[in-house]
């Protein structure tokens, strides 16, 4: 691998900076990672000792990289890293989504997929334009959640709805008629997908004829939620209908 530079959208890999996002790195992406990179202050530490033992247990290479850890990070206290190959996949078909719609900023989208994780749901899609998905601000802000889910990166909705036009459609609208709760009330298809807009416009108006728009009630103090307040508030929502029904399910033999 030649010497590494800093984070660019061109390169083939990027890098998960900070112990616990390189740890995930080697636990559900070891086939991707490349290295793994310490500070010479960590050296003695737990967390670099559990790092160096999970490296070397998936035949990855350690090295000393103050000056790299500093230059991808932008910060001083950047202790730890591993360099991954950029990868994608492919969302199963039988499972929920996450859809996220032109999403502009990192840390939103970061969240979001740590939330999702969280939540059980682990396929996740973007809509370009939008965040760089391996900027390594996102992976840190997802916490190495982005390593145990499946991503994938369409140029448009229209490519994402033709390849999965079978999963139940909800667009997440502030104009949409059906508040949430109404919409839990009822028969929820399985799988589905939560479409989710840009964090300062939204979802185009054209989404109010996709599948069932849906918005979160709310009191008139506010205009809108953060994208991944709204986020986490619909994949929690809709996931626990489900887990409820696998209670119901399991409580009766079914």
């Amino acid at each position: 691998m030649p010497s590494l530079s800093g984070y660019s959208q061109d390169l083939p890999y990027s890098y998960a900076p900070g112990f616990f996002p390189a740890m995930e790195s080697l636990l559900h992406r070891s086939e991707c990672v490349e290295r793994v990179l310490l500070h010479p202050k960590a050296e003695g530490t737990e967390g670099a000792e559990k790092l160096r033992a999970l490296a070397d247990a998936c035949h990855v290479r350690v090295e000393m990289a103050e000056r790299v850890l500093s230059r991808i990070s932008g910060k001083e206290n950047c202790y730890a890293a591993s360099v991954f190959r950029k990868f994608e996949d492919t969302l199963h078909s039988d499972r929920p989504h996450v859809i996220l719609h032109h999403p502009s900023d990192s840390g939103n989208v970061g969240t979001i997929l740590r939330t999702a994780l969280g939540f059980g749901v682990e396929d996740v899609g973007l809509i370009r334009p939008c965040v760089d998905l391996f900027d390594p601000r996102t992976v840190r802000a997802s916490m190495g959640s982005l390593f145990s889910l499946r991503v994938h990166v369409w140029d448009s909705f229209e490519a994402y709805q033709a390849q999965y036009g079978k999963h139940q459609m909800y667009p997440f609208m502030l104009s949409a008629s059906l508040p949430m709760e109404e919409v839990l009330e009822g028969d929820v298809p399985y799988p589905y997908a939560l479409i989710f807009g840009n964090e300062g416009s939204g979802l185009p108006d054209s989404f109010a004829s996709v599948g069932r728009s849906v918005r979160i009630p709310s009191s008139d103090r506010v205009d809108s939620l953060n994208l991944s307040v709204a986020a986490a508030i619909g994949i929690y929502a809709f996931s626990g209908k489900f887990r409820k029904n696998e209670k119901v399910c399991n409580k009766t033999g079914q």
